[in-house]
């Protein structure tokens, strides 16, 4: 069943209006016919099963038939602090890591970031949550996660800072692996920080590891960027069970 996003002003007692994009989705793209089944979630953890009444490309109405809690948001929160790689690979990692329930994005400029951005950053950003929110429609998530602004290093670690925990893939550790440091993790909320190409400066990985964010190794093999931060995200959600 097809499933849209909708501000919780378009949602009524009985009704639910679509409008914009879902509007010319359904009608152009799906050809939707009324009496047609669609999902709409409200963002913030609830979905409504509804059917198609009236159909334009500019406006859908749809009646509600059940209401329900969608509990496919996982309990830990991960945020992946994700250093800006080169031509397109941004995106895949933007639609797989929401697909396997990532709940935010931080691009993040680094010492070897070779990407510029130079006037394009807001274009870049909306296309980045534009992709967001169609892998959450996809995958069924109670809600879209964000593509934030483009952050510094810097930046990125003080944010962190409001996490119960955060780590940093790094080639030369040796000994942390991810089920070591999450054996007690007890929190709700982790970091993850991974380099562009080229992998983090020795200064960033310092800065890092003053600021109390573990280097964890990821094995003998060394990823690609837009390879780690799914691995890690994956394994961090099975040890913690999710």
């Amino acid at each position: 069943m097809p499933k849209f996003f909708v501000n919780k002003n378009n949602i009524s007692d009985h009704t639910v209006t679509l409008d914009g994009d879902n509007a010319r989705h359904i009608a152009m793209v799906l050809r939707g016919k009324v009496g047609d089944e669609i999902t709409v979630g409200d963002g913030e953890g609830r979905d409504y099963t509804c059917k198609l009444t009236e159909i334009d490309k500019k406006c859908v109405t749809a009646e509600i038939t059940d209401i329900f809690t969608n509990d496919n948001e996982p309990k830990v929160k991960i945020t992946l602090f994700q250093g800006l790689p080169k031509a397109d690979k941004m995106e895949l990692v933007i639609q797989k890591c929401i697909e396997i329930g990532v709940d935010s994005i931080v691009p993040v400029k680094t010492e070897h970031t070779v990407v510029k951005l130079d006037g394009k950053e807001e274009k870049k950003i909306a296309r980045w949550n534009k992709i967001a929110e169609s892998a959450a429609k996809q995958c069924g998530r109670g809600k879209i996660p964000v593509v934030e602004n483009v952050m510094t290093f810097k930046q990125a670690v003080e944010k962190a800072k409001s996490l119960d925990m955060a780590i940093i893939p790094y080639e030369k550790e040796e000994k942390n692996t991810l089920k070591a440091v999450t054996k007690e993790f007890k929190g709700t909320s982790i970091g993850v920080f991974i380099g562009p190409e080229g992998g983090f400066s020795n200064d960033e990985i310092a800065l890092a590891g003053e600021n109390g964010i573990t280097s964890v190794t990821l094995g003998k093999r060394i990823l690609r960027t837009e390879t780690a931060g799914l691995v890690t995200s994956v394994i961090l959600l099975y040890e913690l069970e999710e």
